[in-house]
C-alpha cells in the first residue's frame, strides 16, 4: 500500500502547535499490520527556514514542488498581521495552493491558515471557518467567504478548514475517519490521547464562569443524565439533581456548555448512536431505543438534521476500511 501523501506547507510566522499537529496524527493512523496510512512531510517557499510564533526556526527538506505530487496539503496557523492580507501572502504560494486543488488534491487549513486559502481564491462562495478571534478581520478582508466562526471545523468538498488550537487536530481525526473508517480514527485519537471525536458543528467558544459556590455546576447533572440516555430525562429531572430550581439550571447550564438541557441532550444521544452504528452490529432500531430516541424515525430525523445522512449510511461510511481518494471526500461532521 502507498501511503497518502500529506504536505504540510510552512509560511511565516507559522503557529508551532498548528504545524506539528498534522504529522502527529496523521502517523498515528495505522492498519493491522503497522502499516502507516499517511506520509507526512513539511515544506516552504524555496524550501528557505520560517520562523514560528513559538520561537524557533524551521528548516524544511522540501520547497513548494512537494505540493506537485501531494494527495492532501495542510496550511496551518499564522501569526502577526503581515499575512492576513492577500496581498502580503508570496505569489508562489498561492499559485502553488491553486495549482495542487486544480489537479485534485485536498486542501486544508487550520486556525488563521484559511487567510492564505482565502488569499489563493480557494474560500470564495465557500463554507469555511477559523479562529473566533479573527472573524471579524477575515470577513472585512474576505467577504467572498462564507464564513461560521462558531464550529470546530467545515469540510466543503476537498477543502476543509478549521478553528484555532486543538480544533485543528479535531479536522485531522475527522479526516482519519473519513478516509479509514472510525476503528482507524480512534486509534489515532487513542495514541494522541485525544477524544475519539468533536463534531465539526460544536461551538468553538463558550463562556464558563467560574461558580461562585463549588458545588453549583452542572457538571453531575449532566453526568448523571449520560448514565440514563435510554430513559425519559426531563429539566426538572436535571435541576433536581442539581438542586437547583429550573431557572437557575438553565440559565447555569447555559453558560457552562453554551447549550439549552434539551439541546444537550440531544447532542449526547446523537453522539451515542453514532457510537453504537460503529462499534455494534446492534439494529437500528435497537440503537434508537438504547439511545433514547425511542424510534427508529426519531432517530433517522436527528442524525439527518446533525450530519446529513441516514443511519445505515452512517454505518456503511464509518465502519469502512478502504481509503477513499482525496476528490472522494464528502464533507460529513461538519458541513
Amino acid at each position: 500500500m502507498t501511503p497518502h501523501r500529506v504536505a504540510v506547507l510552512a509560511v511565516d510566522q507559522v503557529v508551532g502547535l498548528d504545524l506539528g499537529a498534522p504529522a502527529q496524527v496523521f502517523s498515528t493512523a495505522r492498519d493491522s499490520a503497522d502499516q502507516h496510512y499517511y506520509a507526512v512531510d513539511t515544506c516552504t517557499p524555496g524550501g528557505r527556514p520560517v520562523r514560528s510564533t513559538a520561537g524557533f526556526r524551521v528548516l524544511p527538506e522540501h520547497g513548494l514542488e512537494l505540493l506537485d505530487r501531494a494527495d492532501t496539503v495542510v496550511v496551518p496557523g499564522v501569526g502577526g498581521d503581515a499575512t492576513f492580507r492577500s496581498d502580503d501572502v508570496e505569489p508562489e504560494v498561492t499559485q502553488a495552493l491553486r495549482s495542487a486543488y486544480d489537479r485534485g488534491a485536498r486542501i486544508m487549513s487550520t486556525c488563521t491558515g484559511a487567510f492564505v486559502l482565502a488569499a489563493a481564491g480557494l474560500l470564495d462562495g465557500r463554507r469555511a471557518t477559523t479562529h473566533w478571534a479573527y472573524a471579524d478581520r477575515f470577513r472585512r478582508l474576505h467577504p467572498r467567504v462564507n464564513l461560521d466562526p462558531d464550529v470546530l471545523f467545515v469540510a466543503d468538498d476537498r477543502v476543509l478548514t478549521s478553528a484555532g488550537v486543538v480544533a485543528g487536530i479535531d479536522l485531522c481525526l475527522h479526516v482519519v475517519r473519513t478516509d479509514h473508517g472510525s476503528e482507524v480514527a480512534n486509534q489515532a485519537a487513542r495514541r494522541c490521547v485525544m477524544p475519539p471525536w468533536r463534531d465539526g458543528g460544536q461551538a468553538q467558544y463558550i463562556e464558563r464562569p467560574v461558580p461562585l459556590v463549588p458545588d453549583s455546576s452542572t457538571a453531575g447533572a449532566r453526568e448523571w443524565a449520560r448514565q440514563r440516555l435510554h430513559e425519559p430525562v426531563s429539566l426538572r429531572d436535571l435541576a433536581g439533581r442539581a438542586r437547583m430550581s429550573v431557572r437557575t439550571f438553565t440559565r447555569r447550564f447555559r453558560a457552562e456548555t453554551g447549550l439549552s438541557p434539551a439541546q444537550w441532550l440531544l447532542h449526547e444521544r446523537t453522539d451515542h448512536a453514532r457510537l453504537l452504528l460503529e462499534s455494534t452490529d446492534l439494529t437500528v432500531d435497537q440503537i434508537a431505543h438504547r439511545s433514547g430516541f425511542g424510534t427508529t424515525a426519531a432517530l433517522r430525523q436527528q442524525l439527518h438534521q446533525r450530519i446529513g445522512v441516514a443511519p445505515s449510511a452512517y454505518r456503511r461510511t464509518f465502519r469502512r476500511t478502504p481509503p477513499v481518494a482525496p476528490e472522494k471526500v464528502g464533507s460529513i461532521g461538519g458541513a
